[in-house]
Order: structure tokens, then C-alpha cells, then sequence
């Protein structure tokens, strides 16, 4: 591809993130050749797909994960969550990054590494990227069967995830940590995308609106295969109502989790955030900004541990090769 051809190096992207320099088409195609079918030149002249219709990014990210994480399988069934790889990427390599702070700037790698998923969804895409840039072994839970029958579909057919990834019915929908975390586990680190909207009606007109901003503004139908379940997109309270009742529930968990870790989408919550982690007596609070593109979010991290005890925790429980920030 010919340099002005080449799309702009996304620089807001964490340093690690292997899509920094935006995607290769040629080369995703070859990985997935279905994804063809969708590519065609934007207004600049440069290969793209359309990223309002939900089968192209669907392709694109079948491509993305084939191509960049080894996968030889995946797939969503219709009317869930198809994220983007790239922001998702980003939120694994601070985890990386939040571990190795304690570890003398040495990220803690391999199968010793401990992370669990809340809400991992149908299409497993933080573990599949964990595990991929870091060797960690995950759990992934969701209340939802169907989520459930697709993830462990997708680790089943991917030889890579053997033995990696466990994926846990989470039966009791008012649970976040409780039946997530079964007796004699501990993880390293716990990380949850929280449904953002408080109710079916806002993350519908959430989801047109996206779909405007992609089309510059043009009237759009509601496409319920682009926007996610009602389970991945509202909770009543909204992103402070599920971060409010994950902090209750993190504190019977406190000496069983190095750190918990939730996405905070939007910056008007980070104030009731912080008060439900202080009614909990979180002992440390981290708040880390990730940028992509325009978009802001950030990754709200807590722990019960103090330094010594963080350090105990390092000390038994991590018998794991380093790789340096």
C-alpha cells in the first residue's frame, strides 16, 4: 500500500496495542476472506467498510482476531455485542499495565495470572486478547445462556484457548462477584464492561444515535444485531447502579482479589463511583483515562490489600515469566 494510502497511526492507543497503525485490508482479507465483501474506498480514497452495518464489523472483527490473536474460529450470534477489537485491546494492556506497577515495572505473565471476566458476553473477546498478549488464564461469566453456549463455542474451536479460558454460567442475575468467584479461587485482577444505559428505551435511542454519528447525521432504524442484549446495554441505575452494587459485593471478596477493575464510560459518574468504593473502604483507587480517538473512558481499579499485603500476594501466587512495560 502506497504511504499515502496508509491510514494515520492511532496514537491515542495504548503503546502495546497492535492496532495503533490502523487496519491492513490486504492483509485482514487474506486472514478472513468473507470480509471482501465489505471492503470498499471511503471518501479519501482509502480502503475501509461501512462501520454502521453490523454484518461488516461483525467480518471485521472475525478478521481482526484471526489475523492478530490466532484464532481460527469466531463467530456471534445475531443481536449481540460486536465490540470493537481495538478499544477492547486497550483495556487489557492497562490491566498489564496496573499488575506491573507493584512488580517493579515487570508485567506478570502466564498461566498464573488470574483474571475473571463479569459479563464476558457471546464473544469472549477479553480473554481471547489475555490470553493471547499475556499467557493469563481467565473466567468468563454472564447470566445469559445463549452467551454462554457462544463463548464456550468459541473456545472449543479455537485450539489456542485450550485450557485458558473457563466459561461460568452466572445463575443468579442479581449476583455480580457471588457465584462468579467459587471457594479456594483467587484472581489477580477482575475487569467487567458495565451495561451503561438505565433502561431498554435509552440504550435504543444510545444505540441511533450511534449509528447517525456513523451515517453524518442521516436518519437511522434501530439495527438490534448492532447494539448488544438488553443485558449488555442497560441495568436499572445505569453504569452507577451495576458499579454501585459490584463495589458492595467486592468488599466479600476483599481478601480474594488483588484488584477489581470496572470501565467507567462516562466522566459525570466517576463522583459516585468513588463514593461507593469509599462506603466499602476500597484502601486504594486508581482511575486510568483511555482514549480512542474522540472517545474518553476510563478504568476504575480498587483493592482492600495494603503494599505489604499486596506484596505477600505477589510473592505466593505468582510463579510467572516478566515482560517489561
Amino acid at each position: 500500500m502506497p504511504a499515502a494510502d496508509k491510514p494515520a497511526e492511532k496514537e491515542s492507543l495504548h503503546p502495546r496495542n497492535l492496532h495503533r497503525a490502523g487496519y491492513d485490508f490486504a492483509a485482514l482479507v487474506k486472514a478472513s476472506p468473507a470480509l471482501a465483501d465489505f471492503v470498499r474506498p471511503n471518501p479519501a480514497g482509502v480502503e475501509s467498510i461501512n462501520f454502521a452495518d453490523p454484518d461488516a464489523v461483525k467480518e471485521l472483527n472475525s478478521a481482526l482476531l484471526k489475523s492478530y490473536y490466532g484464532l481460527s474460529y469466531w463467530d456471534i450470534p445475531d443481536g449481540y455485542l460486536c465490540p470493537p477489537i481495538p478499544g477492547r485491546a486497550d483495556y487489557i494492556h492497562y490491566l498489564a499495565d496496573l499488575l506491573a506497577e507493584g512488580n517493579g515495572g515487570n508485567i506478570p505473565t502466564g498461566k498464573s495470572i488470574r483474571v475473571l471476566d463479569v459479563g464476558v458476553g457471546a464473544n469472549c473477546v477479553y480473554p481471547i486478547i489475555g490470553h493471547s498478549a499475556y499467557g493469563w488464564q481467565f473466567t468468563g461469566t454472564d447470566t445469559d445462556a445463549e452467551a454462554i453456549r457462544s463463548a464456550n463455542k468459541i473456545v472449543s474451536n479455537n485450539p489456542t484457548l485450550s485450557g485458558a479460558i473457563k466459561i461460568r454460567p452466572q445463575s443468579n442475575k442479581a449476583n455480580v462477584f457471588k457465584g462468579a468467584i467459587t471457594q479456594g479461587e483467587l484472581y489477580d485482577i477482575t475487569m467487567c464492561n458495565p451495561p451503561f444505559h438505565a433502561s431498554a428505551q435509552e440504550a435504543q435511542a444510545g444505540t441511533l444515535k450511534k449509528l447517525q454519528n456513523l451515517n453524518n447525521g442521516r436518519p437511522q432504524k434501530a439495527q438490534l444485531n448492532f447494539g448488544g442484549k438488553n443485558a449488555e446495554l442497560w441495568y436499572p441505575g445505569g453504569e452507577i447502579g451495576f458499579i454501585r452494587y459490584m463495589a458492595e459485593q467486592s468488599l466479600l471478596f476483599a481478601d480474594k482479589v488483588l484488584w477489581f477493575t470496572t470501565l467507567v464510560s462516562k466522566k459525570d459518574s466517576l463522583a459516585a463511583v468513588y463514593r461507593a468504593l469509599s462506603k466499602v473502604k476500597a484502601l486504594e483507587v486508581k482511575t486510568i483515562e483511555m482514549h480512542q480517538g474522540q472517545k474518553v473512558s476510563r478504568v476504575v481499579a480498587w483493592t482492600f490489600l495494603s503494599e505489604p499485603a499486596q506484596r505477600t500476594w505477589r510473592n505466593a501466587n505468582w510463579k510467572t515469566g516478566i515482560q517489561k512495560i
